[in-house]
Order: structure tokens, then sequence, then C-alpha cells
């Protein structure tokens, strides 16, 4: 990493699991690769697993599997600082199904960079941060279309 750590934006993680053993099939890759060409996001680390019926774990990173498997994932590879350990590997493992497999990502949200960096500079420190789950917002908006339909006369609340 070339740039000073006092400018590093946020860095977050997930972990993905796709029925099978594939990976999804190529088919998030594209996505991945335009916001990391669009510098929204430098990929830190990225590991694939891959959970068998009986259990057993085989863990793979991006120069074990070809391009059929990730598509043009493999582009993210020169960027990597392998910020998981092994612990941290197994222990994401144990969210995976049997008979599936899951793509692990770090990734540093370079687009927060700027404010995370005056932020630091002004003594200010990060103390809560949290994910609202996409299902739960998708919910909420559908009570809230659901509410104003059942209102009389086209009403809005508040109004």
């Amino acid at each position: 990493m070339s740039e000073s750590l006092d400018d590093l934006g946020p860095v977050d993680w997930l972990v993905v699991e796709f029925p099978g053993p594939d990976f999804g099939k190529g088919q998030i890759a594209p996505y991945l690769e335009d916001l990391v060409k669009r510098d929204l996001v430098r990929v830190l680390d990225m590991v694939f697993l891959r959970k068998t019926e009986d259990g057993t774990l085989e863990t793979a990173e991006i120069s074990d599997l070809d391009a059929s498997e990730l598509g043009e994932v493999r582009m993210a590879e020169a960027d990597l600082a392998m910020v998981l350990s092994e612990q941290d590997v197994m222990d994401l493992a144990e969210t995976i199904e049997p008979g599936h497999s899951a793509a692990v990502l770090v990734w540093e949200n370079q687009w927060a960079a700027p404010f995370g960096a005056a932020v630091r500079k002004a003594g200010g420190q990060l103390v809560a941060s949290g994910r609202i789950p996409t299902q739960a917002v998708i919910a909420a908006f559908q009570a809230d279309a659901d509410a104003e339909a059942q209102m009389p006369n086209g009403m809005k609340e508040g109004a």
C-alpha cells in the first residue's frame, strides 16, 4: 500500500454463499471489477471456500482457481494485502452450509477515505458502526407502501 495509513478508508468484509461448488458462475466478478476500476473499493483480501456434503472444507486463493470459476475477478489479485488469518478463515467457514461454496471478501471503501482521514486528523475516532440488512430495508419500504395503499382517498400519513 503506497499511500499513508492515515488515508485508509473504512474496511469491510463479507461472506457470500452460493449453492453448489461454483462460486456463482463468475456472474459477480464484472460488478466487483467495475467498483475497483472506478476507485470506489480496493480489494484487500479474497478467499474462496468449498464445503463438501460431508463438511470437509477446501480453501483457495485467487491464484488457485481458473478464469472459468472466477470470471474477471482475477484482476484484483495484484492488490491483495492478505488481511485474513487462517483462524479468521476457519471461523468464517463455520457459516457455510455443506455442499455450498463461498467467497470471503475484505475491501477498503476508497470513496470514504477522505472523510475518514479528516475525522482522524481532527482527533475523532469511529466508536460505533452497523449495517441494516437489505431485506429489512425492502420490508420497511413495502410496509410503508402497503400502509399508504390502505389509507382512504389517497390520504398520506401526517397530512
